[in-house]
């Protein structure tokens, strides 16, 4: 089962309401909990299963204006890890994937915000982006596909409670 969910609305702090709060909390991490509930006791009875958490590269390095994924992402990375150490004696992996900057419609949306933010164009912030990014260009939904495939197969099945930044070298830390 792959979780992958839309972002939250972008907001600093005190921009964001109580409802943007829970409308964050709803769709990254209680949806993620509830397919859980839902998959995991086939998975249980198969002694097999593979659950992947798209999540987004703020849960290594906050950005900026993402107050809400910062938060929650976050949060979904601790409820796999918890969770990997309870299924995995059932030969259930639960590992995470972490995309850096990727070419689909959110992004697409969060430039043209920080577009109206700056006074450019969405163009512009877009190129912004790729110039952070050490390979110098936006991911393709391809590649992190590639990964969700990989994690899905028998080859990963010793690899549980992980989370694989997939962000062409963007995040500066080391773990």
């Amino acid at each position: 089962m792959v979780n992958n969910c839309g972002g939250p609305v972008a907001g600093l702090f005190q921009q964001l309401s109580e409802q943007n709060w829970q409308a964050a909390y709803e769709q990254v991490l209680l949806s993620a909990i509830r397919f859980c509930n839902l998959v995991i006791p086939d998975m249980l009875v198969r002694e097999w299963g593979r659950i992947i958490n798209i999540t987004s590269i703020t849960v290594k390095q906050p950005i900026e204006n993402l107050m809400l994924s910062n938060t929650f992402r976050t949060g979904l990375i601790g409820f796999s890890k918890s969770l990997s150490n309870e299924v995995a004696k059932y030969n259930i992996t639960v590992n995470s994937i972490a995309p850096g900057y990727t070419l689909t419609n959110r992004i697409y949306d969060l430039a043209v915000h920080n577009a109206k933010q700056k006074g450019i164009s969405h163009e512009e912030v877009v190129s912004e982006m790729a110039k952070e990014i050490p390979i110098k260009r936006l991911a393709y939904t391809k590649e992190i596909a590639s990964v969700v495939t990989f994690l899905s197969s028998q080859q990963a099945s010793y690899i549980t409670g992980n989370t694989i930044q997939v962000d062409g070298g963007w995040t500066k830390g080391y773990f």
